[in-house]
């Protein structure tokens, strides 16, 4: 079925949305693919529901090759499910709870793991029935505090998510393995640039945990890659490569000086480098021993101090903290919630005091490069001094380690001797972990081994946002004119332009159509007669469709101009033989 603009229920813009703030957002609600609801809500629009469904096809079509099935659970779902595994609580205030009628509580699906392992529970019971991979694509709900970029963070979302479940480690390793070939297929069928990197599992659990990310200037996610190794991470799952324990025999005794107006690592590197020079090199701000506080807001809505002791040329990165506590949130403290912590000085805070058999009993959870035997200067807890030679593992034992330093371009690659990071920003779009058992043991999923002994069953969880896709793809491949579509996800194989006042060039272009079309072309053609061809020449440009044929002038001497608009490479073809080259144009 030819679609025509003339009809098309589609709307082109010339000006950005006030709104938009990328230019995935920009161009899509211009070219008249959404249409924003409300803050996080968007409408799809014809154009945009069918690069959807094209890329809705795609996992479909990946994922069933695999041997998995397509279920559908209801966006409704009960509370009970969610509160066995805590889920309830945790969330905290980023999903959309609501009662019925009878009092019930009910939430609108921010993610369904209880809901496939309960399904899996209420039919199957033995190991005969695994392995097993289910999976739905559906809209999802969370309600996100600041929802932006368009469809690129929003609180109502299309997510495929499938759950894969195995009697064994073994089994689990071959499932993610299988579910991992049909990501890199799909993401490779809608051709756009991603890397494949290391994550954290956060509030889901597990273990093994790897991103699919769009390379994009806009996204949101961090990541490194290795310049000399294949090594690549989410900035919140970069491991820092500890250092080896240093001997401290003869390390001098910690020893408090004054550093009066030194509330900063500026101000006190400078200070030292006056007043307590060093015989074989200047002081430096990784010399000091940086100890920020933080409060942790729990899903309950308890709050919890926690102090980070780092080295004072780094800063804490609050979102790659914040990677390694979900379901908690973080937040720096500020004065009013340091005023309850009377044993604590600002800006000359110490690990003396700190943790949770010190004197404040705040836990105290430092970088791993503060290992056995490194020396430091840090607060000395008293208004205006510092104590110099203070030896972790001699004068301060901390809780526990922490990756929260910023990650930084130059840093060494954790994995291979001589690479360094460099960095890059890249949008979700793909996420597979290893869920292990955490689900199937709050929910009671057991199946009888082949020695009938009942054993809990293992998970994989395997997330891609179809609708972010559309973003995604959109950032991944546009241009300073407009959209730039990949034909494996383009609304349309070709968009045919009429342009001109006579009857033969409309003729000709219709004809043009129906041809492609028997020929199962998708078609779109602008047949609208009293617009100019400025006009549809900067709409078909901004709509993004791969090929652009324009019946017009050249119709005269029997041509029609092709322009491939990626590349903007045009070519003039006879008419009798435009079809056929189309045809193969769109099939390759």
């Amino acid at each position: 079925m030819i679609s025509r603009m003339s009809t098309l229920f589609v709307r082109t813009l010339r000006e950005d949305p006030a709104d938009a703030e990328v230019p995935s957002h920009r161009l899509l609600v211009r070219a008249g693919y959404i249409r924003r609801t409300a803050p996080g809500m968007y409408t799809w629009l014809p154009l945009g529901l069918r690069v959807l469904r094209r890329i809705e096809t795609i996992i479909r079509e990946e994922m069933d090759a695999i041997g998995a099935q397509e279920v559908s659970f209801p966006a409704l779902l009960p509370r009970e499910p969610y509160e066995a595994t805590n889920r309830w609580t945790e969330y905290g205030p980023n999903i959309f709870r609501l009662k019925d009628r009878k009092d019930a509580d009910y939430l609108l699906g921010p993610t369904h793991e209880e809901m496939f392992t309960l399904l899996v529970k209420d039919l199957y019971s033995s190991y005969k029935d695994l392995p097993l991979s289910i999976y739905q694509i559906q809209t999802k709900y969370r309600d996100e505090a600041r929802p932006r970029a368009g469809l690129l963070r929003g609180r109502e979302f299309t997510m495929k998510d499938s759950y894969s479940f195995d009697v064994d480690d073994a089994g689990l390793d071959a499932s993610y393995q299988a579910h991992r070939e049909a990501y890199i297929r799909i993401f490779d069928r809608l051709g756009f640039e991603y890397v494949i990197v290391k994550a954290t599992s956060g509030a889901m659990g597990g273990s093994r945990s790897e991103e699919f990310l769009a390379k994009a200037e806009v996204g949101e996610d961090t990541y490194v890659r290795c310049t000399n190794c294949d090594y690549a991470a989410n900035v919140e799952a970069v491991e820092v490569r500890a250092p080896e324990a240093l001997p401290y025999d003869d390390a001098p005794a910690a020893h408090a000086e004054p550093t009066p107006d030194t509330p900063t690592i500026a101000t006190l590197v400078d200070h030292l480098n006056e007043a307590y020079p060093r015989s074989d090199r200047p002081w430096e701000a990784g010399d000091t021993l940086k100890n920020v506080l933080v409060v942790l807001l729990h899903p309950d809505g308890t709050k919890e101090p926690l102090a980070i002791g780092l080295p004072g040329d780094r800063e804490v990165d609050l979102k790659r903290l914040g990677g390694q506590l979900e379901p908690l949130e973080v937040e720096p403290m500020d004065d009013d919630e340091l005023r309850k912590h009377p044993d604590l000085v600002k800006g000359y805070i110490g690990p003396e005091v700190l943790g949770t058999e010190g004197k404040s009993g705040i836990r105290f959870l430092v970088d791993p490069r503060v290992v056995t035997g490194t020396r430091w200067v840090t607060g000395a807890n008293v208004d205006g001094s510092h104590v110099i030679d203070l030896v972790a593992g001699r004068d301060f034992t901390p809780d526990g380690t922490i990756e929260a330093a910023d990650v930084r371009d130059g840093d060494p690659c954790p994995r291979c001797e001589d690479g360094t990071l460099e960095s890059a920003r890249g949008i979700e779009m793909g996420h597979i972990f290893q869920l292990g058992r955490k689900y199937a043991e709050a929910l009671d999923l057991k199946v009888l081994d082949e020695n009938g002994k009942l054993v809990t069953v293992t998970m994989g969880s395997y997330g891609i946002g179809p609708s972010r896709g559309v973003a995604a793809i959109a950032e991944n491949t546009l241009d300073e004119i407009g959209l730039c579509w990949p034909r494996n996800v383009a609304p349309y194989d070709v968009h045919v332009l009429a342009t001109g006042k006579d009857d033969a060039i409309y003729d000709a272009a219709e004809r043009l159509a129906a041809d492609l079309d028997r020929q199962g072309v998708a078609v779109l053609y602008d047949d609208r007669p009293k617009v100019s061809p400025g006009v549809k020449f900067k709409d078909a440009e901004l709509i993004g469709v791969p090929t652009i044929v324009t019946v017009g002038r050249g119709l005269a001497d029997g041509l029609v101009e092709v322009k491939d608009r990626r590349s903007g490479e045009r070519t003039e073809v006879a008419v009798a033989d435009a079809a056929a080259h189309l045809i193969g144009v769109v099939r390759g």
